[in-house]
């Protein structure tokens, strides 16, 4: 029998594999050394195709600066979710532009893992886990990141390979900080996510659908 240790590198692994195209791009998704944006300078580099309509940020616009509310709008019930701006002022850019484009709306979160790592991944319009906005970003990483229950963030295929896919975690979860941690859901958003997770996924594997389809209606900021 697989120990827990070795379920949670298998599933990180996983994690990497299935956000693969994340960007829009097919590229390698094997695991190296994560970078970091510099604060404040978010470079949106076009990578392959977008799975639906979306603009980058444009250059020279104000970053966040400090931390904003969010709410993704679900078929099981509303997240909230607190993005963190003075940290992580690129990947929140762009989340916060595609959410504001619709870029989100309708699109269904694709993945659930319920063993070794505890995540429900979203933000693909495609809801095959290798769509993308079309353009891909910078890791903001401090090397200290950490995955307790309630985390929000972004899922790659490797380092500096952000696009539009994200993962609320709603059990502590094992993953090395390779991974831009951007937000915390509320208690009450963590409640739903794991509200979802209790149901499982489809067909009862460890990592699949969710058994009960999750679409996320709309995302409102502010």
């Amino acid at each position: 029998m697989r120990t827990r240790l070795m379920s949670a590198a298998l599933a990180a692994s996983a994690l990497l594999l299935l956000a693969g195209c994340a960007s829009g791009t097919s590229g390698d998704a094997a695991p190296a050394p994560a970078s970091s944006a510099a604060s404040g300078d978010c470079s949106y580099a076009v990578s392959g195709q977008a799975a639906a309509d979306a603009t980058p940020p444009a250059d020279g616009a104000d970053r966040p600066t400090g931390d904003i509310a969010a709410v993704l709008q679900t078929s099981a019930g509303d997240i909230p979710i607190t993005l963190t701006g003075e940290r992580t002022p690129c990947t929140v850019e762009s989340f916060v532009s595609l959410a504001q484009q619709q870029y989100f709306s309708n699109t269904e979160c694709h993945r659930l893992t319920t063993e070794g790592i505890f995540v429900l991944q979203c933000g693909d319009p495609t809801g095959t886990g290798r769509g993308g906005p079309g353009y891909r970003f910078a890791d903001e990483l401090d090397g200290g990141e950490t995955y307790p229950a309630g985390t929000v963030a972004m899922a790659n295929a490797g380092p500096d390979t952000n696009g539009s896919q994200f993962f609320l975690v709603y059990e502590d979860t094992p993953l090395p900080a390779k991974y831009t941690v951007f937000g915390t859901m509320s208690p009450e958003g963590l409640a739903v996510v794991q509200k979802i997770a209790q149901a499982g996924t489809a067909g009862g594997a460890s990592d699949g659908a969710p058994a009960n389809p999750v679409t996320i209606t709309g995302v409102t900021i502010g």
